[in-house]
Parts: C-alpha cells; structure tokens; sequence
C-alpha cells in the first residue's frame, strides 16, 4: 500500500526488480563479485533465492549495472547520509546592527563587535541607520559612517551592497569573506 503523505515529487525513481526493463545487464552480487552479463529475468530470480532485491545502479553505462542487495537497507542508508549532510549545512541568517548617524564612539564600537561576532559565525549582516525629522538632510554624514564600518570590517567581510537610502533609512550589507 503506497504512503498517502507522501508528496509527489518526493516519489523513490530508483529502478527495481521488475523495473529494470534491458535486454542484458551486468550484475553484481551482494558479496560484491561480478556475475557477467545475463538477462534481467535471470539476475531476479537469482536475487530472489537469496531474498534481496535487484538495484539498477548505473544506467548509462554500456550495458547497464545492477546490483543485488536489501533495497530497504539502501535506502535507509541514502536516507541517513542525506540527513547528516544536511545536519552540517549552515544557513546563513542576516542579522540587523541598527545606529544613528550621530552615534558616540564606544557605541559605534559595540556595534562594530557585534557585526564582527555574527560575520564570524557565517551570518550576513545588515548595517542600518535611521533617521529621524530633519535629521536625513544629513544622509552624507550616515554614508560616511557605513562605509567607516565597512573599512572597520574589511578583514571579516566584504561588503555586498553599498550604502543606500531607503525611506527614512540607509542601509548596506555585508556578507562573510570566504
């Protein structure tokens, strides 16, 4: 009986048993030696007496290669070697430093710090300063400070986006050096 919340694009396309339509494949046993070339019906039946399933492995080659295994315990194992590498994927995430142009010193350093942490640990970050009243008459000076912190964090990352207004705002974005 077929798994009902399965999608369909997450389908198994892997050809079996009775899938392998060629007229002659090359088969490997579960052991690993070669059987020769034979015929499709003749490597199932043999895959049968031992109670395994015939795998086709590589369809491009010349003739096709088929392997004689537990199907289930193959893709078990695909399965787990799949979530593993995804385990140790990292996905950046992009972190939000927030200032205004007329920031004082020890906190602009702070705020140099902590980009520099979230570079560090391979997330993008997104430089933004906000702009209140009057105060965006002055968008040269908050430009001047950006590309300031750009140059404070040239050593961690390169800058993927210039300085540039947005609204109320002026933001850039830095990502982490390779």
């Amino acid at each position: 009986m077929r798994d009902r919340r399965r999608s369909n694009n997450s389908r198994d396309l892997t050809k079996t048993n009775e899938r392998i339509r060629f007229p002659e494949i090359r088969v490997i046993d579960s052991e690993g030696e070669q059987l020769g070339i034979i015929t499709p019906r003749e490597a199932l039946t043999r895959a049968q007496e031992k109670g395994l399933d015939l795998v086709l492995v590589s369809e491009t080659a010349k003739p096709p290669v088929c392997k004689i295994m537990d199907y289930g315990k193959y893709k078990y194992e695909q399965d787990k070697k799949l979530k593993e590498a995804k385990k140790k994927q990292h996905n950046a995430d992009v972190k939000e430093v927030k200032m205004r142009y007329k920031i004082e010193e020890h906190d602009y350093n702070v705020r140099v710090k902590n980009a520099q942490r979230f570079l560090k640990s391979g997330d993008k970050v997104k430089a933004t300063i906000s702009f209140r009243g009057r105060e965006i008459q002055h968008s040269r000076l908050a430009e001047d400070l950006l590309r300031r912190m750009a140059k404070d964090l040239e050593e961690y990352a390169e800058v993927q986006q210039f300085p540039k207004r947005e609204g109320r705002n002026m933001m850039m974005m830095l990502s982490p050096k390779k």
